[in-house]
């Protein structure tokens, strides 16, 4: 439910209203990117005191709190209010500022993928220099093993060693 000026102006003091103000549109807008978080953490800051005297005054109306003042709490529907159009207020400058972040984000992405399209094309095409087929041109060359015996000398040992068994040659 939207809250109205008058009624924002009535639950809020003279320098949340102010803060609450920046936050609407055509002032958010306005707003230097740079300033933003300092403003969120302004809102966020009277947000969390509305929000604990809101609590504190809560605790007093149920007894469990001795009063805080010279009167005892006897309603706290202004400031539970007054915590909610801050919480909103800090809500929409929040989402805004993500909203920059992420279009700053887009903006340096893109750039960087034109960047890198740029030096893929100065590149030139890298099948150039390249064989056309996949043949090489003098064909496969025998490469010798240097650990095996020369052909023959293997099996030769083996039947002297057989003949020695057998008693002799046949």
């Amino acid at each position: 439910m939207s809250v109205s000026r008058r009624r924002e102006e009535r639950l809020l003091d003279a320098g949340e209203t102010e803060l609450v103000k920046r936050s609407h549109h055509p002032e958010l807008d306005a707003e230097d990117d740079k300033a933003l978080p300092d403003l969120i953490r302004l809102l966020r800051d009277r947000r969390d005191r509305a929000r604990d005297v809101s609590r504190r005054q809560r605790r007093e109306l149920r007894g469990k709190a001795a009063p805080s003042g010279a009167n005892p709490a006897s309603d706290n529907t202004g400031t539970r209010e007054k915590a909610a159009l801050l919480a909103a207020a800090v809500k929409r400058v929040s989402k805004e500022h993500e909203r920059r972040r992420n279009a700053g984000a887009r903006g340096r992405t893109v750039s960087g993928a034109r960047r890198a399209l740029a030096l893929k094309r100065a590149a030139g095409n890298p099948a150039d220099g390249r064989p056309s087929s996949r043949t090489a041109n003098e064909g496969m060359n025998p490469v010798p093993n240097e650990r095996n015996a020369p052909s023959g000398a293997v099996n030769q040992e083996g039947q002297e060693i057989a003949m020695r068994r057998g008693g002799g040659p046949r």
